[in-house]
């Protein structure tokens, strides 16, 4: 009997180490691998356009399980439509909540105008209803607390999260939560008590050592935010408790030159321990007031940069946001915003698709009330989560379909017509040298 064959699959990725190992990545099943240069001849010709046409010797059957090479029968292409068909899934919800837009900073390129304050009792009362007829339906909910400064409201999170986790805990749904916050008000304590209510991942941004960060990211009154900080985040390195926080670094042509010694600095106090770990990002032109005189980076300055940022940062002891590996897996680098079932929840009961750009009218999807009903606008709706890979054939035929599916940033699609590739995608090699030498490092 005829065996059957076996061709590599349209989404493999293939890097190599400093020492000449392959590094080889699959976005369809998220599978990285490293191979030895005892393998490497063997892989490589397992991995040739020809195919194999006999019975797989150990190696290539590995392959085969990880989904490096595929039989001549499957279709990929039918593979990923369906993996798209999961995103529409009803029984998992991600609601972004601003229970305040106000903030106690004025950051130079915010793109926030502060209009509103904290979140109304209706808006409350609204979102608890909602949670209390929406939980019992779904096997898996995860809340992002966003502002404004979400910690000017920690009351506000703390009576919904109460709600939250009574509910999650009743049906057995899954929950985790997450916060994005300037850090100001971060102390070991407030940690700990969001550390109770699962809050454990955290984003907070530092922009550079004082006297940069002071000048970009200041209070209301123009006074200093970093050493405050940063010895938040010192004492909360004394807890054993368990929890990511994701150093952001926006960078800019301003502060570009700075960011290698920032980052030194920062190894200083958190090399080594894996729960503080460094997301380098260019800041963008987000509909804000400030935008036309922002000194943003061009197209390549800032993909370059991140990547420079984040070797530069592994080799001194610290560690890569979790963030970019999730980007790697299937459906990972899907924008929230793309999700039908993910909303972002503003303190006047606003709904929107995006925390972006947030007067404009086609990101106004709907309104929460007071019952805990929701209305949504299934046109805009629509807007927001058709707008990927089934109607661009450059997508469909991409090596990272299954990861971003076209939708990495559905409002970059909607306002420039343009495919939002990732910044990982567009560096694969280097993401995929970088993963590995974290790894190295922390073995």
């Amino acid at each position: 009997m005829r065996s059957m064959k076996w061709i590599p699959s349209r989404f493999n990725a293939i890097s190599q180490t400093e020492r000449g190992e392959l590094i080889l990545y699959n976005s369809y099943t998220g599978a990285i691998g490293v191979v030895t240069e005892e393998e490497k001849k063997t892989v490589l010709q397992a991995l040739k356009r020809s195919g194999i046409d006999r019975d797989l010797l150990p190696i290539e059957k590995t392959l085969a399980e990880c989904g490096f090479l595929v039989s001549q029968q499957v279709n990929e292409e039918k593979r990923a439509q369906f993996l798209h068909q999961t995103l529409h899934r009803t029984d998992t919800m991600h609601l972004i909540v601003l229970p305040t837009e106000a903030c106690n900073f004025r950051c130079t390129y915010c793109y926030q105008d502060f209009s509103r304050g904290n979140m109304s009792r209706d808006v409350v009362n609204g979102l608890k209803h909602f949670f209390e007829n929406k939980i019992p339906r779904l096997e898996h909910l995860t809340v992002s607390w966003f502002g404004g400064e979400p910690l000017l409201a920690l009351d506000i999170i703390e009576e919904l999260s109460e709600t939250i986790v009574e509910w999650t805990d009743r049906h057995d749904v899954t929950y985790q939560a997450e916060m994005s916050t300037n850090g100001y008000y971060l102390s070991k304590e407030t940690l700990q008590t969001l550390l109770k209510y699962k809050v454990n991942r955290f984003m907070v941004t530092l922009d550079g050592s004082k006297d940069v960060h002071d000048s970009r990211r200041a209070l209301t009154n123009r006074g200093p935010t970093y050493e405050t900080i940063l010895n938040h985040l010192k004492d909360i390195q004394t807890l054993n408790d368990s929890f990511e926080i994701y150093l952001r670094i926006n960078f800019d042509e301003d502060n570009l030159s700075h960011i290698p010694h920032f980052l030194e600095e920062l190894a200083c106090y958190f090399a080594g321990d894996p729960r503080f770990q460094i997301f380098c990002r260019p800041v963008g032109k987000w509909g804000g007031a400030n935008d036309e005189g922002l000194p943003i980076c061009d197209n390549r300055t800032a993909e370059t940069k991140i990547w420079e940022f984040t070797e530069f940062g592994i080799n001194r002891g610290l560690n890569m946001s979790s963030i970019i590996e999730s980007m790697l897996m299937p459906t990972g680098a899907v924008c929230y915003a793309a999700k039908p079932h993910s909303f972002v929840i503003g303190a006047d009961g606003q709904v929107y698709k995006c925390t972006c750009f947030l007067q404009e009218e086609y990101n106004h999807v709907g309104r929460l009330h007071a019952d805990g009903t929701m209305d949504v606008d299934f046109d805009k709706l629509a807007l927001w989560v058709t707008s990927g890979e089934e109607q661009d054939e450059h997508c469909q035929a991409c090596f990272f379909r299954p990861a971003c599916q076209g939708n990495h940033c559905p409002l970059y699609r909607i306002r420039k017509g343009k495919r939002p590739c990732p910044y990982e995608k567009r560096k694969i090699k280097q993401v995929l040298r970088l993963l590995h030498a974290q790894q190295s490092e922390t073995k």
